[in-house]
């Protein structure tokens, strides 16, 4: 098993940046595979972005190519997912999950261990 936490979330203004970070428990980080999902008031959960076992491969919805680059360094068992350019629309709970598959999961039934979340506002 694994636990979660969430951490780097605030305030932003509109063109601005943030770095999220996901602190891991236990010894097996490195066996999971990684995902950032998100959920804005109103709106259901989404995909954010996922990252595999050793981190060589990596995935993101099109909504944030070229702006979010996630990460991951096994050795402190830590994720991160650096968010530059942000607008209004990335307003969201910001939440990290761990998938026990070996690729790099996009949906949210993958994934079975979860984080409590981390607030993002984007604002003016």
């Amino acid at each position: 098993q694994v636990q979660l936490a969430e951490s780097g979330g605030g305030l932003v203004q509109p063109g601005g940046s943030l770095r999220l970070s996901c602190a891991a428990s236990g010894r097996t980080f490195s066996s999971y595979a990684m995902g950032w999902f998100r959920q804005a008031p109103g709106k259901e959960r989404e995909f954010v972005a996922a990252i595999s076992t050793l981190g060589a491969r990596t995935a993101y919805t099109d909504s944030v190519k070229g702006r979010f680059t996630m990460s991951r360094d096994n050795a402190k068992n830590t994720l991160y997912l650096q968010m530059n350019s942000l607008k209004p629309e990335d307003t969201a709970v910001y939440y990290c999950a761990a998938s026990r598959t070996l690729a790099v999961p996009t949906s949210q039934s993958e994934y079975y261990y979860w984080g409590q979340g981390t607030q993002v506002t984007v604002s003016s």
